[in-house]
């Protein structure tokens, strides 16, 4: 019965420091073309969710990190997502970036501006598959 209850404890530990962490593994990764080069970094012209409460920030701001979408799978989602920076690793091949949240999607991962994709796709293998698996965290942007 101890052993019973220090392995679920154990169990309880890690689910909880992966929840404060904010992180996940192994997820799915595809991209979309926010072009944000193309329209000014304007989220509205992204028709991008956050779009609502992050248009009007300095443009500084907007242009310092690629762009992404993110369902949800750790740490916070909606409204309190928007803004936040991710750091996305490709599993395959160790490439990093950071990025900013600027829109929700429904793939069960994160949905990346195209130009981010390209330079986590260091092996072109996520262009050939038509996705990357990443690990995520969300950073201090």
């Amino acid at each position: 019965m101890r052993r019973l209850f220090s392995l679920f404890t154990g169990a309880l530990v890690s689910v909880v420091a992966s929840a404060i962490a904010h992180s996940a593994s192994h997820v799915w990764a595809t991209y979309n073309y926010y072009n944000p080069e193309q329209i000014g970094w304007d989220l509205n012209a992204a028709s991008a969710y956050c779009a609502t409460w992050d248009a009007n920030k300095p443009l500084a701001r907007c242009k310092k990190y690629g762009w992404t979408a993110l369902s949800g799978l750790a740490g916070p989602c909606g409204q309190a997502s928007c803004g936040q920076c991710l750091r996305v690793t490709n599993t395959r091949t160790g490439a990093q970036a950071t990025m900013r949240i600027i829109d929700q999607c429904s793939n069960g991962g994160l949905d990346l501006d195209a130009g981010v994709f390209q330079r986590l796709d260091t092996d072109g293998s996520g262009n050939a598959q038509g996705h990357l698996i990443v690990n995520y965290q969300f950073v201090t942007c």
